[in-house]
């Protein structure tokens, strides 16, 4: 890549879920492209490379987690980090992608030039720093910092005398066992953490400051397994696909139209799966089930352990980290000899990258989402941002088979640059691209996430249903995407 001459059809940043499903889906709708795929870490995987702390897996189901084009073939529906791992190296090995990715490298900046036609991309290996260009840039990166994770402020940390953990920075030589552990944090990871950790440690006490909204799931899906031993493997994964994603939008729906009533479903399940360890005050959030994602807990694990006395929920903010315990401001003194702090991520949209048109900053705050995935004004460009209330996957399969298809007319009408264009005088109405999500990590990063307007194709928006039907059925020339031509790479470009 560092020799070649001649720029790159699309430029991959992230061999994560986003960047290889994208990089799949555009080998297999259009395999004359040629594309590369950069990574800066060694691995690919992306999140799932990053995180490696105990009990790590997704947090969705894999048949929705899973690409529609792979399906699923594990036992179980909830996966382990290696299990994606494995199931990506698949992929990868499934579409001779291993040649277009290059691991170690890391994209520092892109500039795009209207004369040309093309994004100068500055990168770095470990042979230094260089340049490639493309004709079209896809940002797969994620949308948190790989690098830092959030700063939770907690009071006298640095006179603890144990081990302090981040699970973004997760120690090979981290001990627990036999150890009082304090889990600080109340989402996704400090539920994972909270019941692998317990089977080795004295203790393991899970504190959070406000509750979350727990829902039990079984790790295997039955009908899953049946539908497997009767039906072609594709067939059942289809199935079960459509079956998933329906019973999630609905209770998503349902969640948002009766709250009340969600919630008191969900409260009645906790205490048959919790019995006496079950503690209302700590299991009922000040806001509605899905204003944050719910945490899934696979085959009730975090409440067995809770049941046995491995590990216990508390409720409250801390006063003061002592150097063997956390005291807490009503009083309460939790003992630790280990203190994890998942408290959460740090927004960083498209990796960080510092793009510009023609040397002029883009602050992509400033422009509007197309599509879910392209920005307003901004040529030739997309990067990736999941859903909140499903599975990140399912988004990535539909931006990928749309621009597929956005690649394949351009290459009809022989045109190669595209802008979705929107006029300074339009008359968009701002709507939230959060779509009402309370996490602290996401309303601090709200002030970097592009603008998203209440309807039509200028929105991130979070109804995986209506968006399918939209991106399947909506015609690539919408009337807002302006298309130009380049006759040959280098050349200025013919209007």
């Amino acid at each position: 890549m560092r020799r070649s001459e001649s720029p790159l059809d699309i430029l991959i940043v992230g061999a994560g879920i986003s960047g290889i499903g994208m990089a799949a889906h555009v080998r297999r709708a259009l395999p004359h492209k040629k594309i590369a795929i950069v990574e800066r870490r060694q691995r690919i995987g992306g999140t799932w490379d990053l995180f490696r702390y105990p009990g790590v897996r997704s947090d969705s189901d894999m048949y929705t987690l899973g690409f529609s084009f792979a399906p699923w073939r594990g036992k179980r529906a909830v996966a382990t980090g290696e299990e994606i791992l494995g199931y990506l190296d698949s992929v990868i090995e499934a579409h001779d992608l291993r040649g277009a990715i290059h691991a170690g490298t890391t994209v520092r900046s892109a500039d795009w030039s209207d004369a040309i036609g093309l994004w100068t991309v500055a990168a770095q290996d470990e042979g230094g720093e260089y340049t490639l260009t493309t004709r079209f840039l896809f940002i797969g990166a994620g949308y948190y910092d790989y690098d830092e994770p959030a700063a939770a402020t907690i009071p006298g940390l640095e006179r603890f005398a144990g081990r302090v953990i981040h699970p973004q920075a997760w120690p090979t030589d981290a001990d627990w066992a036999g150890k009082h552990v304090v889990v600080i944090g109340s989402g996704a990871t400090a539920v994972t953490l909270t019941p692998a950790m317990a089977r080795d440690a004295a203790q393991v006490t899970m504190l959070q400051r406000t509750p979350s909204w727990f829902y039990a799931q079984p790790g295997t899906d039955k009908i899953a397994q049946v539908l497997n031993r009767v039906l072609p493997a594709k067939w059942a994964y289809r199935l079960v696909r459509y079956k998933n994603v329906a019973l999630q939008d609905y209770f998503f729906r349902q969640s948002r139209k009766d709250p009340e009533g969600t919630g008191a479903y969900l409260q009645a399940r906790l205490r048959n799966e919790i019995g006496a360890a079950y503690d209302p005050a700590s299991m009922t959030p000040p806001y509605g089930p899905w204003r944050q994602r719910l945490c899934f807990v696979p085959d009730s694990d975090l409440f067995a352990a809770m049941r046995d006395g491995r590990a216990r929920l508390v409720t409250g903010e801390i006063a003061q980290v002592e150097p063997h315990a956390i005291l807490l401001r009503d009083g309460r003194r939790l003992p630790a000899d280990v203190i994890v702090t998942a408290t959460g991520l740090r927004l960083a949209p498209l990796g960080k990258i510092a793009v510009s048109i023609d040397g002029e900053p883009v602050r992509f705050a400033e422009h509007w989402y197309y599509r879910s995935c392209m920005f307003s004004n901004v040529p030739n460009f997309a990067a990736l941002f999941g859903y909140l209330n499903a599975a990140w996957t399912l988004r990535v399969d539909l931006v990928g088979e749309w621009l597929c298809r956005l690649f394949a007319q351009m290459d009809a009408w022989d045109l190669q640059l595209v802008t979705p264009l929107l006029p300074a005088d339009h008359a968009l109405v701002e709507a939230d691209p959060l779509a009402g999500f309370t996490s602290s990590y996401l309303q601090q990063g709200r002030h970097l996430i592009p603008k998203s307007a209440r309807g039509g194709p200028w929105r991130l928006s979070h109804d995986y249903p209506a968006d399918r039907r939209e991106m399947r059925e909506a015609p690539i020339d919408d009337g807002w995407l302006a298309f130009r031509r380049v006759r040959v790479a280098g050349e200025r470009q013919l209007s």
